[in-house]
């Protein structure tokens, strides 16, 4: 199996994208937000390659044809962001201010997680971009000594739940404001939790959108003088 992979470019693409699109479809009939596609998409694509008993590596070389279309389509978030370029001049102060917090408090968690655990930098550093999008994040992982896949893992991971959560934390504390859900949203789960903050609304979707990109940038300024702290 493990050679008809290698001699199929497009084998991994396929299998992502069928495993993907059953998710869309479970979730589209059970309406839970727990039953994110990206979640279940990845069980699938992880249970058919331990069926089939495919190396991973393999399944990643057959399959890095997506991995390329994740900066253009992080780019593609900053369309509702124009949309509502009035709405952001009019609260650049309290948004900037918001996603300053967020992406402090986020470096700040995985300082604190790492003293409680004793772990090593080499692991902490690992986990510092965990709440950026993947394209900025595997860079500052690699540039700052840590594992890189672990740090995709994590990426992902925060994603879901962030997409999955994300209304519900809102609810229950009570924040109304659509450009408070859009920042904390973007800022703490990147283009996962943008993804849910744009069904929830356009203002949302754009106030997420750039969050994205301000959370990422200020990530890689304050990353490397976290990094220096344990």
């Amino acid at each position: 199996m493990n050679e008809f992979v290698q001699s199929s470019v497009m084998f991994g693409v396929f299998i992502s994208l069928m495993a993907y699109e059953i998710g869309r479809g479970i979730q589209k009939k059970t309406k839970k937000a727990f039953c994110n596609p990206l979640l279940i998409g990845i069980l699938l694509v992880i249970v058919f390659l331990m069926i089939f008993d495919i190396e991973y590596v393999i399944y990643f070389e057959s399959a890095k044809m997506l991995g390329y279309l994740l900066t253009p389509a992080t780019v593609c978030l900053a369309i509702p962001l124009y949309e509502k370029v009035q709405l952001l001049k009019a609260n650049w102060k309290a948004i900037i201010g918001g996603i300053a917090i967020g992406t402090f408090v986020s470096l700040f968690s995985i300082f604190v997680i790492g003293l409680l655990l004793r772990i090593e930098h080499v692991q902490y550093v690992t986990l510092l971009p965990k709440s950026i999008t993947t394209a900025i994040g595997l860079g500052v992982s690699e540039e700052l000594g840590g594992y890189g896949t672990i740090t995709v893992a994590c990426i992902v991971i925060t994603g879901i739940l962030g997409n999955v959560c994300a209304e519900w934390v809102c609810k229950v504390f009570k924040i109304k404001s659509p450009i408070a859900k859009g920042i904390a949203i973007g800022t703490s789960a990147h283009a996962l939790g943008t993804a849910r903050a744009l069904e929830m609304g356009r203002i949302e979707g754009a106030m997420s959108s750039l969050s994205i990109v301000v959370a990422g940038i200020m990530t890689v300024v304050l990353a490397p003088l976290f990094a220096s702290f344990l």
